[in-house]
């Protein structure tokens, strides 16, 4: 029995130098080896109560523990690999998306000049639209004034020549019997 104890001490005094401290949470990795490594001591028949089987699963579990190291050493190598693939194909991409980003951006500014500046020409158009419709409504008006000038101006000129005619009529009417008492007093 006391050879049981030691060896039993000695077995987790081993266990502890041989593996690294365990994580908090086991991965889903380590699930799966462990998962693996208990099938592996069922299919072998151990028996825990037996001395030579004692033995025999000590060493069975130092080996499994050393592969199990190793494993997790290559899955680890690998998981950075992949992981430094994957952050660099997520830069790559990102840089892509960037450089599209950009040329969007330089695009949609080239455009926005351009509207712009179709924009400054409509408004100096619409500008000089007005400009000259103000310009022309200035002429306009100057012609309007002028016309009104020379209406008042014929309107005068009218009433002259109607007191004009009304004068020569008068005139003719005086010549006439001016005419007929010189000629009754020429008889």
């Amino acid at each position: 029995m006391s050879s049981l104890y030691t060896r039993s001490k000695e077995f987790t005094r081993s266990r502890k130098s041989q593996s690294d401290s365990p994580p908090s949470s086991p991965s889903p990795i380590a699930k799966t080896l462990r998962h693996e490594r208990l099938s592996r001591l069922e299919l072998a028949g151990t028996n825990p109560t037996t001395s030579d089987s004692y033995s025999d699963r000590a060493s069975s579990r130092s080996s499994a523990y050393t592969r199990r190291e190793n494993r997790l050493a290559s899955l680890s190598a690998r998981t950075e690999d992949e992981s430094n693939r994957d952050y660099k194909k997520l830069y790559e991409s990102a840089l892509s998306e960037n450089q599209k980003l950009k040329s969007k951006l330089q695009e949609a500014q080239l455009e926005l000049a351009d509207i712009k500046s179709k924009l400054e020409k409509a408004t100096q158009q619409k500008q000089e639209k007005t400009s000259d419709r103000s310009s022309m409504m200035e002429m306009e008006k100057r012609e309007k004034r002028a016309l009104e000038r020379r209406l008042s101006e014929m309107e005068e000129e009218v009433k002259v020549l109607t007191e004009l005619k009304s004068d020569n009529q008068r005139l003719k009417d005086e010549n006439g019997a001016l005419i007929r008492v010189i000629s009754k007093l020429s008889k």
